[in-house]
């Protein structure tokens, strides 16, 4: 295909559609989105990241109150009883005006009956009149935390290889390797930006990040797909166009159905997030939060990342073939 574009001597333009021209544009959006990973590896750096009990095996608990409390008093008692690191926040419900004290207790082991009585004893005693009841524990062994962190990985991997085997099969008309690994760079983007959102956000990193992942990559590489199908389509019904002008020509065509479906993910998830946070449901705010800007993120890696990264290939293909003659 590059051959035949590289030694055309006329470039023969669609007469209908109006051509964005996204890949003169490409270093914007590749600058724009290194700044992105930039900020997120400078916040990596200075903040940590930080592991769900799921993934790193440790105890939570929950406490109701009433009135004001410390929530470096309330770490000082857990450290003191417990003898362990203790990381504690207070999170308030938005409808109902409840508040809660959450201790994050880290270690190789639960928190046993005796020692959560005796912990609960003195917390209460440290806040006499501040109500505390505990509404919510749970406790995850290391192991199994490891176990689920291994596997989390492992399904995005597998599911970045079964991506690019697809693609590469599939799209083999216009160079399905290339179509493939640029479709992966984006996907790759993808999943950094939801990492990056946790990070800033300080949202833990569990189960609801490994969803997150799996859905953008599912919605990402659909737009990516549907892209690919219209260059492939376009490459029959205008074989001369350049290559640049073709994949500007297929990404034209197809960004009112791309932005509209991302449009409808983005609202919805909001939405979910919005009521999430009034309840104050913090296992679905940590989903729709990162989902909403996984989002925006597919959306933008499929439309201005994916498609200029793979006419910057098939260039540089076509002109290593014809230093080779």
């Amino acid at each position: 295909m590059n051959n035949e574009n590289n030694n055309a001597s006329l470039t023969i333009a669609p007469t209908t559609g109006k051509i964005i021209h996204f890949f003169s544009k490409r270093f914007i959006y590749f600058a724009f989105s290194l700044t992105i990973m930039i900020i997120g590896l400078i916040t990596l750096a200075t903040e940590g990241v930080q592991l769900d009990i799921q993934f790193k095996g440790g105890a939570m608990l929950k406490y109701t109150y009433t009135g004001d409390i410390s929530a470096d008093d309330a770490d000082n008692v857990a450290s003191e009883i417990l003898g362990r690191p203790v990381s504690s926040n207070i999170t308030e419900d938005m409808r109902t005006g409840d508040k809660r004290l959450v201790l994050n207790i880290a270690g190789n082991y639960g928190v046993d009956a005796k020692d959560q009585v005796k912990f609960d004893d003195a917390l209460k005693a440290k806040f006499p009149d501040n109500k505390l009841e505990l509404s919510e524990s749970s406790m995850v062994e290391p192991f199994f935390g490891h176990k689920f962190l291994t596997n989390g990985v492992i399904a995005i991997v597998l599911s970045f290889s079964l991506v690019l085997v697809y693609v590469w099969i599939r799209f083999k008309k216009i160079g399905g390797l290339s179509a493939g690994f640029m479709a992966i760079v984006a996907l790759v983007h993808d999943v950094l930006v939801v990492f990056f959102t946790c990070v800033v956000f300080r949202i833990p990193i569990g189960d609801s990040f490994v969803a997150v992942a799996l859905s953008i990559i599912g919605y990402s590489v659909n737009d990516t797909i549907v892209i690919y199908d219209r260059i492939r389509e376009n490459h029959d019904l205008h074989p001369k166009l350049e290559v640049d002008t073709l994949t500007d020509l297929s990404i034209s065509q197809s960004i009112t159905r791309s932005l509209n479906t991302n449009f409808a993910v983005f609202l919805s998830v909001t939405l979910v997030y919005v009521m999430a946070h009034i309840n104050s449901i913090d296992s679905i705010q940590s989903f729709a939060l990162p989902m909403a800007i996984g989002s925006v993120s597919g959306c933008y890696s499929t439309i201005c990342i994916a498609g200029p990264l793979w006419v910057m290939w098939q260039k540089h293909k076509a002109k290593k073939a014809e230093v080779r003659r």
